[in-house]
């Protein structure tokens, strides 16, 4: 009895034996014609599916559609896989894949995953490639060395420079298409410099010349702007031949015209100068007023600055300069006036004292007579003086005043302790004689409070 149950057991384990080896051989024969357990080819799980299944799958799921190359330069062009016949095909690498598993050791696959990245044969008309690259590319250029004048100063245009090798670039596009790759940047060594003539080379010598001499350090504050002594201005600033070529002195140096830095410096003047120019003005009224003349305002003092910058270019100083001036306001720039001035509006016939933007005081005054010709004049002037009990003295007259603000040659800002009365339109018949007559009071706070050189912004 115990015989047969041995027996019996053997046979079982036999049996299992058997079942199993059937099992783990028709799994290898099963293998032998697919991809192993656990392999991933490009993304996707491919156990069990033979390499005609496999290639399928891929080419199916391939997505690129375009052929993106980019330059230097930034420019970008784009071509259609299609336009040139582009195709791909897996059955060779997958080929090789399979043919180094071996599927007799199928259950060691079982322990690990195979993520495999295989890159496709290509095929695509070289030809059309090559046409539609030469289409897009913009036309070659004469290849050449030549120094130009711009607004922006000297430039110097080099065609022998950095110049695209069409054969190189084809070569990398191409072997980057058989590699599986679709966005591609033309690399550096693409790029090659062709040789220079004898000419040419002289002409470099001489962009070294005008580069390093139109390479100026001088920025000028002119209160609210900054002007620079760029390429643009210093370009100009070369002694040039008949011909209009750049002149070099003996020792091949480039020789400055001082005459064209007066032409800067008076053209600066021109635009930055406020002394008698016209201003618009937002009168207390309401509108804003063009005021024309008088004698406020900023004035460069011209022959200092011709020698500063002169000498500053020649020593190469490199700073941000603060210009002399034969004159200058409360403030620098184009908006001089500030907010702390005197606002005459002689068709109000009143007087406004603004300190800090905020009105000090307000008082009517009495101003020229105008039907004796005597109006007192428009224009930005300043307070140049104060003083105390000043007699007035005109052809036919002498009039104490306690409180005298000069403004504008003999003309001025008093106290009139002959008059009762102001505002209106007294001036027009029984004015000043072109002063600005104020009540005492008022006269005497704007005296003790207002400062020399305030601005006086007279206008109708």
């Amino acid at each position: 009895m115990r015989k047969k149950t041995v027996l019996t057991l053997l046979f079982s384990i036999l049996i299992f034996i058997s079942v199993l080896t059937g099992l783990y051989l028709g799994l290898a024969e099963y293998y032998s014609n697919g991809f192993s357990y656990g392999t991933w080819v490009n993304g996707f799980y491919c156990t069990g599916m033979d390499v005609e299944e496999v290639n399928r799958l891929l080419k199916e799921n391939f997505k690129e559609t375009v052929l993106e190359v980019s330059f230097e330069n930034g420019t970008n062009i784009k071509i259609l896989l299609a336009d040139i016949s582009y195709k791909i095909d897996y059955e060779k690498p997958l080929q090789m894949l399979m043919n180094i598993q071996n599927p007799n050791f199928w259950i060691l696959d079982m322990k690990k995953e195979k993520n495999n990245t295989i890159i496709p044969e290509v095929t695509y008309d070289e030809k059309v490639l090559e046409e539609l690259l030469e289409k897009c590319l913009p036309a070659d250029q004469m290849r050449s060395v030549e120094i130009i004048k711009t607004e922006q100063g000297y430039l110097l245009q080099n065609g022998k420079e950095h110049v695209l090798n069409k054969e190189l670039m084809s070569a990398h596009i191409k072997n980057a298409l058989e590699h599986g790759l679709y966005q591609i940047k033309v690399p550096e060594n693409c790029y090659e410099d062709l040789p220079l003539t004898p000419d040419e080379e002289k002409l470099l010598a001489l962009w070294e010349k005008i580069d390093t001499f139109q390479n100026c350090g001088i920025i000028y504050d002119m209160g609210d702007e900054l002007v620079t002594v760029d390429a643009s201005v210093v370009s100009n600033w070369i002694t040039l031949t008949e011909e209009g070529n750049p002149y070099l002195d003996e020792t091949g140096n480039l020789i400055l015209d001082v005459r064209q830095v007066q032409k800067f410096i008076e053209e600066l003047a021109e635009e930055f100068d406020t002394v008698g120019c016209d201003r618009e003005f937002h009168a207390t009224r309401g509108d804003t007023i063009l005021v024309s003349g008088g004698t406020y305002g900023n004035k460069l003092d011209q022959q200092a600055e011709i020698d500063y910058l002169t000498e500053a270019f020649l020593t190469q100083k490199e700073e941000c300069h603060i210009p002399q001036y034969v004159q200058t306001a409360c403030r620098r720039g184009k908006e001089d006036i500030g907010d702390t001035y005197i606002e005459i509006d002689m068709t109000e016939q009143q007087m406004y004292y603004y300190v800090d933007g905020e009105i000090y005081e307000q008082t009517p005054i009495v101003t020229g007579n105008m039907v004796r010709n005597m109006s007192t004049p428009e224009g930005t002037c300043f307070v140049y003086a104060k003083q105390t009990n000043r007699i007035l003295r005109g052809a036919n007259y002498a009039s104490f005043v306690n409180f005298w603000v000069p403004v504008r040659g003999n003309i001025g800002i008093h106290d009139a302790p002959w008059r009762n009365t102001y505002g209106e339109e007294i001036y027009k018949t029984n004015g000043s004689h072109g002063c600005i007559n104020t009540p005492y009071e008022e006269m005497k706070k704007i005296y003790e409070h207002v400062e020399i050189g305030t601005p006086v912004v007279m206008f109708y």
